[in-house]
């Protein structure tokens, strides 16, 4: 049976995982003149399609294979590119944040209508 703190954890993954590509991303701008940095980036495609929700299922075909910090060796950095990803990343942590919220005012509507 579906309930609504399944989709909470769900949602709550998914925040967790932007946070951290969000951080990896920012790494790499901050460190693309380091001698020897390796680029990072977290992909979550695994870990969205695993949700059975049509939502997550289109973001996994969008956002790559897993949920791992993937190093790149000798990839170089392309300022242009990682601000373009952290603005992408940036879309999905407000979308999910709104899911959250309407989560929780769904709870909260249940919670009132049972008064």
């Amino acid at each position: 049976m579906y309930t609504s703190l399944d989709s909470m954890g769900k949602v709550s993954l998914m925040m967790d995982l932007i946070s951290q590509r969000q951080r990896a991303l920012g790494s790499n701008l901050a460190n693309m003149d380091t001698p020897g940095y390796v680029r990072r980036d977290v992909s979550f495609g695994d870990y969205l399609s695993s949700m059975n929700s049509p939502l997550e299922t289109k973001l996994s075909e969008k956002l790559g294979p897993s949920g791992v910090i993937d190093e790149r060796r000798g990839e170089e950095i392309d300022p242009a590119n990682e601000l373009m990803e952290l603005q992408q990343n940036s879309l999905l942590y407000t979308m999910a944040t709104r899911r959250m919220s309407n989560i929780i005012t769904q709870m909260k509507t249940v919670i009132n209508v049972g008064k």
